[in-house]
């Protein structure tokens, strides 16, 4: 399965740089997978870079900090790009970013230490998927994890916050590995970079294979083949190691662990200083905007201040999305701000943002053929659109992880995948579009 998507990695060798704090933050309380945080802070209350603003009792969650050092303007709600209403932290800045005076680093002896600080980290899945931390390092007792997988394989087109995250702190990224490696006692590890990535391949291996640490080689650079979604977990695991993740099954189902190369980096940083999830290095491009970069700003940051500090847009942007152009969310309003998960910015000019005029499906097979995980999707789309929810649950529609693969291969320009998305929301109502 799977597709070669166009690269355009126009960013790649451009060293992040780091944008000065706005006037204001806006810091949502659900910046990840699981139940949204309630905030522990509330109008005029001062704050500082780490303090702890919003968390949740609830099992999978993950707390969230400030970014920014100032005064609480407000608590108010915010909608987010998935459409949900989540309730978000405004904070005025005092552009000191001083940081929380309660920061330390964690003492992490053993497996549990690590869990518990990834939580109090904040970490979640910086690749995109927001999921905590904490829940994926806690493998369950009596399962065995044999190979721990770094993703730096960052599929997507435009996006190369990873790829700078691997040069940049190269060190910081052998550091977790080895850390993880050893507090849960696993035998060997893979860092998996696409080919069209040959610096990164390069300094990873030179740091990999020379470390003392490892004399035994047990932590390997694992160059795979440039083709899109070549980053999703489950095409991830059977790439570099030959294992199937069953429908309903985790990595850690086969023995394998899955880690972000952005959150693995954070997670050693976060150990030697103490300093949360606050900040969040995103690509920012397209051809509607003026000075494309990679940027590391607070989170919470509006998106058009990010905008702004890139040169602004030439003329008004057609499209702008939150992500890349295969799985990336279309945004409404730049005001949107910088969440956890968001690793990349873009807008475009109207040229490059006009969907093509779909045609009749002439059944030729190149949808099927091309998903990674052998789903139908015509035929998904052809029982969406006749409400049949049975059929729907035969063709396993549920499965699908939306990485539109099967739009971009289609010849008739049909817009599948969204549709499939629709097929899953009316299969959890029950039949109702």
């Amino acid at each position: 399965g799977g597709a070669h998507v166009p690269h355009r990695k126009h960013t790649a060798q451009m060293e992040s740089v780091v944008m000065p704090p706005p006037d204001q933050v806006v810091i949502p309380m659900s910046q990840h997978i699981g139940a949204p945080c309630t905030p522990v802070v509330k109008a005029g209350d001062l704050v500082k870079v780490g303090q702890l603003i919003g968390d949740s009792d609830k099992f999978v969650s993950a707390p969230i900090h400030a970014s920014v050092s100032g005064k609480v303007s407000k608590i108010t709600t915010v909608l987010m790009p998935s459409g949900m209403e989540v309730q978000a932290v405004v904070i005025d800045s005092d552009g000191e970013m001083t940081p929380w005076e309660g920061l330390e680093p964690p003492k992490v002896e053993t497996h549990q230490d690590l869990v518990k600080a990834a939580r109090a980290s904040g970490l979640v899945g910086l690749g995109g998927a927001g999921f905590p931390a904490h829940i994926k390092l806690n493998v369950p007792e009596g399962r065995k994890i044999d190979t721990l997988i770094i993703n730096v394989a960052e599929c997507e087109p435009y996006i190369t916050a990873d790829h700078r995250e691997a040069l940049e702190n190269s060190w910081d990224v052998l550091s977790g590995i080895y850390l993880v490696k050893d507090l849960l006692n696993i035998d060997r590890t893979l860092i998996a970079v696409e080919k069209n990535k040959p610096d990164v391949i390069k300094v990873l291996s030179e740091i990999a294979y020379s470390d003392t640490r490892d004399p035994e080689n047990k932590v390997r650079v694992l160059p795979l083949k440039a083709r899109y979604p070549q980053g999703a977990e489950k095409v991830l695991v059977q790439a570099c190691t030959g294992r199937r993740i069953g429908p309903g099954k985790l990595p850690s189902d086969v023995g394998c662990l899955v880690m972000n190369v952005t959150s693995i980096a954070f997670l050693a940083r976060y150990l030697k200083t103490g300093m949360p999830l606050v900040s969040k290095r995103i690509t920012v491009d397209g051809s509607a905007v003026m000075e494309p970069k990679n940027v590391i700003v607070p989170l919470g940051t509006p998106i058009e201040k990010v905008i702004e500090f890139c040169g602004g847009y030439r003329g008004d942007p057609a499209k702008i999305l939150m992500g890349g152009p295969m799985m990336g969310l279309a945004l409404d309003s730049d005001a949107l701000p910088v969440l956890k998960q968001n690793n990349a910015i873009l807008a475009f000019q109207e040229q490059d943002a006009v969907l093509p005029a779909p045609t009749a499906c002439i059944h030729c097979g190149r949808c099927v053929n091309a998903c990674p995980l052998g789903l139908a999707a015509k035929d998904i789309v052809k029982a969406y659109d006749n409400g049949n929810v049975e059929l729907l649950q035969e063709l396993n529609a549920d499965l699908c992880m939306s990485c539109g693969t099967c739009s971009f291969v289609c010849p008739a320009k049909r817009p599948l995948a969204p549709s499939i998305a629709l097929a899953k929301i009316m299969m959890k109502n029950g039949g109702k579009k």
